[in-house]
């Protein structure tokens, strides 16, 4: 029986539309620009390409069999997502809006680390590469090894979310010229900002 594709790209489609982490730190750089939202694209995926050789080396199954490494980086991601929501909130309560403009951390290389590290810390990354992955692959003597058949799979896996964040990205980019008033771009932070936070506050909670 050979991988069913079509279902594995229904699957991730799904879990790319679903807004989260990743999407709300790449949709934010892109309202600076197409630069920092394709430096912030790129930086998911290198996260996403770390997780796919661990789970290629067999260690995410190890990891997601121990409930202590996915609680340590549960509480690690959440509490990264609210370090970045008070980053984005904290400048638009200064008064004077210089104070905003050097506290824009929306450079290029920053967006590529905050989505890196977003990723890297997200532990739903590990549990589809642990548990929803190894559901598509196919075993028997016809078979191709298995480390083969997830590289194959997590591969296509990187290509579809690049898809689908040009497509969040050209989204940021037609914000840019809604956000070019100084209050129109304060509120749009304050929202995003605490939305990042509320999901960093969900997932260090959740028990």
């Amino acid at each position: 029986m050979d991988i069913n594709w079509l279902g594995f790209v229904g699957v991730v489609a799904i879990a790319y539309v679903i807004p989260g982490p990743d999407m709300a730190v790449i949709l934010r750089a892109a309202t600076r620009g197409w630069r920092p939202g394709g430096a912030a694209a790129v930086g998911a995926q290198a996260g996403l390409c770390v997780h796919l050789a661990l789970a290629v080396a067999g260690l995410s199954v190890v990891l997601a069999r121990y409930p202590e490494a996915l609680t340590a980086l549960r509480i690690a991601g959440g509490l990264y997502l609210m370090y970045l929501g008070g980053r984005l909130i904290l400048p638009t309560l200064r008064r004077d809006p210089k104070d905003e403009e050097t506290s824009d951390d929306a450079s290029p290389r920053s967006a590529f680390g905050q989505a890196l590290f977003t990723n890297l810390l997200n532990p739903k990354a590990v549990l589809f590469f642990a548990a929803v992955l190894p559901q598509f692959l196919v075993t028997g003597d016809q078979a191709a090894a298995v480390w083969a058949q997830v590289l194959a799979l997590g591969a296509l896996d990187v290509l579809l979310g690049f898809a689908v964040w040009a497509l969040v990205v050209g989204l940021g980019v037609r914000l840019t010229a809604l956000l070019k008033q100084r209050r129109a771009r304060q509120w749009w932070d304050r929202v995003t900002g605490t939305a990042l936070g509320v999901v960093g506050g969900g997932l260090v909670l959740r028990h």
